[in-house]
């Protein structure tokens, strides 16, 4: 029996965790493709942002990480 894959609409999933269990499991093509695509879209976005020099946390916000 062939493995199905599915998509899930379970918010528990967006969770940086879960984002970075899922980043974890790519092989590193894969990491340096999604780099890459990352970069593309940002610089089609903004294409001046490779001009800013010295860039500066947005004050106010506070990423929390925590180990598992």
């Amino acid at each position: 029996m062939p493995t199905q894959i599915a998509v899930s609409h379970d918010f528990a999933e967006e969770t940086q965790e879960a984002k970075a269990r899922w980043f974890q499991s790519l092989s590193l093509n894969e990491r340096m493709e999604m780099l890459c695509m990352f970069t593309d879209m940002i610089l089609s976005v903004n294409s001046q942002i490779v001009d800013q020099k010295d860039a500066e946390p947005v004050a106010g916000r506070v990423l929390v990480l925590s180990q598992s």
